[in-house]
């Protein structure tokens, strides 16, 4: 059964200890769908430790909800954690998100590899990679391009009976342009030009 992310994201409020605002002192800005719709483990590793197989030093895990989570928020997960019905709440700011290291690897793959046979397009096959890589790979695809070794990028490459595509597995890769990420994160960054970096952060759940 597959794992699927849940949240959204919030801002502390400029009025928060004044005399002129009483309100909660964060508050919920939008929820993570529809900027990003997608079920990527390697991501949920490297952010928040969950389904980590890949093997990344998670930015921010097992941090639960935080305690002074938006009443918005709160309704949309705070329940759900409280009966299990979702897990490993976490949250990271947008501080954390933009310091972040693109070039980091996980310690265990080097990449990740997407193959259909031309025969049965709708079917994919997926499989982490090592160094070198696994004889079941390169049984299944044969072997690849030489530039592959080096690539910093996502590569594409086709046989008679293939077509394959192979991603460096780095923060940057499984974070980057190819994902739904670049959208939250243009979000978070816009608000934090108001809010501050550490003013604005992401609150998720995983079911």
């Amino acid at each position: 059964m597959s794992t699927d992310i849940h949240g959204g994201i919030e801002f502390r409020h400029p009025g928060v200890g004044t005399d002129y605002y009483d309100g909660e002192p964060w508050v919920a800005a939008m929820d993570l769908w529809p900027l990003y719709d997608e079920t990527d483990y390697a991501a949920f590793g490297c952010l928040f430790g969950v389904r980590n197989y890949v093997g990344f030093q998670p930015l921010a895990p097992d941090r639960g909800l935080p305690s002074d989570l938006s009443s918005g928020m709160r309704s949309q997960l705070g329940s759900c954690v409280a009966s299990g019905a979702l897990h490993n709440a976490g949250w990271v700011t947008w501080a954390e998100l933009a310091s972040i290291d693109l070039t980091v690897a996980p310690d265990d793959c080097i990449g990740r590899l997407t193959w259909r046979t031309r025969l049965t397009p709708s079917t994919v096959h997926r499989r982490l990679v090592s160094d070198p890589w696994q004889a079941e790979v390169l049984s299944a695809v044969g072997e690849p391009p030489m530039d592959l070794w080096h690539a910093t990028a996502r590569v594409e490459w086709a046989t008679d009976k293939l077509a394959c595509t192979y991603e460096p597995l780095t923060v940057g890769a499984v974070l980057g342009p190819e994902t739904h990420w670049p959208h939250v994160f243009a979000v978070m960054k816009a608000l934090a030009g108001r809010f501050g970096d550490d003013g604005v952060r992401l609150v998720v759940a995983f079911d």
